[in-house]
């Protein structure tokens, strides 16, 4: 007769000495901030500690929203995104834009539209591509010649478009001088315009040819050597793209309606729609450089450093071109910026007083500075936590960060999770750069600043740990402010 010897039972004392070992940084992260936390209050008046306090936690929220998307793609893809913080700044701009000046917005939608659509029909493209028949030669030459023509058509149709735009070289029809009228309230509606020499008709047919002179040349330029065949298009295929074509015909022929609306919309839900669209936009820019950029490099880190490197370089160049090099300012939305009899706001109930500060502790806090935008770190954490824990997205992006081979041996499609959290990181940074707007301001340098604080958030905390990238910004917010306290 044999015998099977039981497994060792662990006892408390041995759970708890595994358990310290495990989270050892963390605990010693959390001791740091209480440190710093308990230490500042004896050294300063504690009026002050409380209002620098709260403003560290603040920065390190905006600091958090970059840090999660930055610690999401590291964590899973392996991929140090340096043109974060330039997407944060864009995400700034872009939120801008559609808050003050939202007819420019509804204008670039139209055509951004009708080019997403022909890129929509990659599918075809590649089908194409593989079941065409053609000399070598044409195989080589004719993706960049359709590729240039293409580029011709697209560049000739949009200096003809009829986008209504600021002008940087103009003070009075410059960014700062938009911000400025809006927060005046004295904003007016830009009259509305025709395409230049053209029929409209015409140019979006133009339009549209040029980007599938584009997109084909790039189909056929990645895929020049035959391979097995591709399969045709699914009709969801073809009724996205339709959609996407209907959809910019009727924002064009409904622009001045629509535009006159979202004018007479209170700052407050026109603030509210623009986190919507720069969220939603971060996300298709994050999937498109996934897409374009990152996925023909996986495993060249030194090329992927370089390649988002020179992404954000061009970003930079790209917002100074459009919106200027000037800094100006992002106005707050009304709910934000009450004044008058009654304000500020006094104890608990001056949080519903409508008042632009309320009174603490004998310290006034910024409803918008140090509330609200503590509030969304709050809600983004909550919401990206159980989105990770709670769905079945999330259970696969973590596994894929401890074995990514063993997920994708499972049949998973790792590569359509690797575009969807690169897409949800740019989109959480993007919503960190149209909230720091009001608070910080507009300028090019932005995104450097905040990318370095979120680098040293994500070396704190654990370049892989959304807990601790959470921990390691608020850190980071904290000691901040403390230094330009004690500095001053």
């Amino acid at each position: 007769m044999t015998t099977t010897a039981s497994a060792p039972v662990e006892t408390t004392a041995a759970r708890i000495s595994r358990a310290l070992r495990q989270n050892r940084a963390r605990m010693a992260l959390l001791a740091s901030i209480f440190f710093i936390f308990f230490s500042a209050l004896f050294a300063m008046d504690p009026a002050d500690w409380f209002i620098t306090v709260i403003r560290g936690i603040s920065v390190g929220a905006i600091t958090f929203l970059v840090a999660s998307g930055l610690s999401l793609i590291f964590g899973l893809m392996d991929v140090l995104n340096l043109a974060h913080g330039e997407l944060f700044m864009l995400g700034a701009y872009v939120g801008w834009t559609v808050f003050v000046r939202p007819d420019t917005f509804l204008d670039v939608m139209v055509p951004v539209l009708l080019l997403s659509a022909m890129f929509a029909l990659w599918p075809l493209w590649r089908y194409l591509v593989t079941t065409w028949t053609a000399p070598a030669w044409v195989r080589n030459v004719g993706p960049w010649v359709a590729v240039l023509v293409g580029l011709v058509l697209i560049v000739w149709v949009l200096a003809k478009y009829p986008l209504s735009i600021w002008n940087v070289d103009q003070y009075d029809q410059s960014p700062i001088n938009n911000a400025v009228a809006l927060d005046s309230g004295i904003q007016e509606v830009p009259e509305s315009e025709g395409f230049d020499g053209i029929p409209a008709v015409a140019g979006f047919l133009i339009l549209l040819l040029g980007g599938a002179l584009v997109t084909f040349g790039v189909a056929a330029a990645r895929f020049r050597r035959a391979e097995a065949a591709a399969s045709p298009p699914q009709p969801a295929t073809y009724a996205v793209v339709g959609g996407m074509v209907v959809g910019a015909l009727l924002l064009f022929a409904a622009s001045d309606p629509l535009t006159d609306w979202l004018y007479g919309l209170s700052t407050t839900w026109r603030f509210f729609f623009a986190l919507i669209v720069t969220t939603m936009g971060g996300f298709v820019i994050g999937a498109a450089i996934e897409v374009v950029l990152i996925r023909p490099l996986y495993g060249r880190v030194l090329y992927q450093l370089m390649i988002t490197l020179g992404l954000g370089f061009i970003i930079i160049e790209v917002v100074r071109y459009v919106w200027g090099r000037p800094e100006f300012t992002m106005p707050k939305p009304a709910v934000f910026a009450g004044s008058g009899e009654g304000c500020p706001g006094e104890g608990l109930g001056g949080f519903f007083s409508g008042c632009s500060t309320v009174k603490i502790l004998g310290s006034r806090i910024r409803m918008y500075n140090e509330v609200f935008i503590i509030l969304v770190g709050l809600v983004v954490l909550v919401v990206i936590s159980l989105l990770l824990r709670k769905t079945r997205l999330g259970m696969i992006i973590r596994a894929g960060v401890q074995d990514r081979e063993m997920v994708q041996a499972l049949g998973i499609n790792v590569q359509r999770v690797f575009t969807i959290a690169f897409g949800i990181g740019v989109s959480l940074a993007a919503l960190g750069g149209v909230i720091a707007a009001p608070s910080i301001g507009l300028s090019s340098d932005m995104g450097g600043r905040v990318l370095l604080l979120a680098l040293i958030a994500m070396a704190v905390g654990g370049l892989t740990s959304f807990p601790g990238t959470a921990a390691g910004a608020l850190l980071v917010g904290i000691l901040q402010q403390l230094i330009i306290k004690y500095g001053s």
